[in-house]
């Protein structure tokens, strides 16, 4: 990856049933909806987010719409093509200049689970970080408890690198976290082999 890289996608970036764009204030109630959920938020690194975070986030955190350098973070919304529904949001972490490293994460509303939305949006995801970024080496990390989410890793072709036991007192309990991480190479052996 050249010292140079950076991350401009064109607006909305389409896949088979989705957009993926960047979150505006028109959004504060669909987002209000999942990451205001107790639920939803149970194994994710934050607290059920109230209008006041969430829009706090939108002018700043989710304001975001390319990637330029290490330590940045690029959010998008999912929303449903054919309906114009925020279903979710994924995350784009650029981590590391030098190691070419990044991290995913994703969120979906509760009701709209089991339809491959998040499958797809994250694939794209990856697309974004290791076609358009030139990233080599992704990693997800979540919640042992979190059993969806730990599915989907291993659906997109991530491995299991590591599980680390009671490594965080999170949200007043010890929680064991599961390493995954997919390579550049993996991808497009998995994507064009």
């Amino acid at each position: 990856m050249s010292p140079s890289a950076a991350l401009r996608p064109t607006y909305p970036i389409r896949t088979e049933r989705l957009l993926l764009r960047p979150l505006t204030d028109a959004d504060v109630d669909a987002l209000l909806a999942y990451r205001g959920r107790r639920d939803v938020c149970r194994y994710l690194p934050f607290e059920p987010m109230t209008r006041e975070v969430i829009e706090t986030r939108l002018a700043n955190d989710f304001a975001r719409r390319e990637l330029t350098d290490e330590g940045q973070a690029l959010t998008l919304g999912i929303e449903v093509a054919a309906t114009g529904a925020l279903v979710g949001d994924v995350v784009l972490f650029w981590h590391s200049r030098l190691h070419e490293s990044g991290e995913i994460g994703y969120v979906l509303r509760h009701d709209v689970t089991g339809r491959g939305y998040a499958t797809e949006a994250v694939t794209e995801l990856l697309r974004l970080g290791f076609a358009e970024l030139g990233l080599h080496r992704i990693i997800a990390r979540l919640d042992e408890r979190n059993e969806p989410s730990a599915r989907l890793a291993r659906r997109l072709g991530m491995r299991e690198e590591a599980r680390l036991v009671h490594n965080e007192f999170f949200k007043g309990e010890w929680s064991t976290e599961l390493d995954f991480a997919l390579l550049a190479v993996e991808w497009r052996a998995r994507t064009f082999g």
